[in-house]
């Protein structure tokens, strides 16, 4: 039965380009290996994926496949995960591949946080909202957000403020989750959560490996949809290393946001610079020099109204 034994030599050659895929990647070639070898068109990839809930579109599947793109946004990312349960692959194979791509240093200066440290968090940090039951924007639209980060003399992420100004979309909402990613070898267990203004502190989860910190802020009213509201808090640090950038990445477009960073007088950066990135693989934008003021040893940024990407602050030492 020449057709029966042809058939399974293709089956076998499939099957060895997956293992030789999943083993050394790229992430594209062990996706397109990994439909091939299950002999799946990509109309029931997508159908078995809606049956996990997740939504991703055929000619997405197509460009993720092809290399053209990359998964990147939360919702993706769990659809890497289920693929790795519809394709009956080892469990992470998919995103240790999608997370092994590391952004790349800028001018000959140390890279900021890679794309597998953000790939990780994003799915950790998925995991604690998960556990906390709460939804990624917990009911609350951002009209306005005031960051002021603190730089120690150590050179160190010392800590952080932030003023919020949100209106809610339903009923009921009493409380707001944030998130504080720390730098490279920090311990969030040592960090502190402080309420300021107008909230109080919950519950606070940690994972180590990440340095992913969410803390409950529980508002003393339940606030109505259509119902503004202001209140403040801080996050103390100062558990890692020398820092060099600090970041913020928004989902849907949104109201007003300021970043300020302010160094130790015994720590002053030789310049500063801001920057903005569309998603975490894509490359950086935007670039333009910030001049540091003179009594407060800071500098700032101001969105008028965010859009979905990263934008951030980086610096240099001498």
């Amino acid at each position: 039965m020449p057709h029966a034994t042809q058939h399974a030599d293709v089956a076998v050659v499939a099957t060895a380009e997956l293992d030789s895929a999943l083993r050394g990647g790229p992430f594209h070639v062990a996706l397109r290996a990994a439909i091939a070898a299950r002999g799946l068109p990509l109309q029931r990839v997508q159908h078995h994926l809606s049956r996990y809930g997740v939504k991703v579109g055929v000619t997405s599947l197509s460009y993720w496949q092809q290399g053209a793109r990359r998964p990147q946004r939360p919702e993706s990312l769990r659809a890497v995960r289920a693929l790795e349960e519809i394709l009956q692959l080892p469990e992470e194979s998919l995103i240790r591949l999608l997370a092994e791509t590391d952004e790349p240093s800028c001018a000959g200066r140390p890279a900021g946080r890679s794309y597998r440290s953000l790939v990780e968090a994003s799915g950790v940090l998925e995991r604690m909202l998960a556990e906390l039951g709460s939804p990624l924007d917990g009911g609350l639209h951002t009209l306005g957000h005031h960051e002021r980060v603190r730089i120690g003399e150590r050179r160190e992420l010392a800590g952080r403020e932030s003023q919020h100004i949100v209106r809610a979309h339903k009923d009921g909402v009493d409380r707001f989750v944030a998130v504080h990613h720390g730098d490279p070898g920090c311990a969030p267990e040592r960090m502190r959560v402080h309420a300021l203004e107008n909230c109080r502190t919950g519950r606070v989860r940690v994972h180590h490996d990440t340095g992913v910190l969410v803390a409950e802020l529980l508002f003393d009213t339940r606030l109505r949809a259509g119902d503004t509201f202001l209140f403040r808090y801080g996050i103390q640090d100062g558990t890692a290393g020398m820092s060099r950038e600090y970041v913020r990445g928004f989902g849907p477009a949104g109201g007003q946001y300021a970043l300020q960073v302010r160094f130790d007088e015994q720590a002053l950066p030789s310049r500063c610079h801001r920057f903005a990135q569309h998603s975490p693989a894509a490359p950086r934008s935007g670039r333009q020099e910030l001049p540091l003021s003179g009594r407060h040893h800071s500098v700032h940024l101001v969105e008028p109204r965010v859009r979905t990407g990263i934008v951030g602050i980086g610096w240099d030492w001498e």
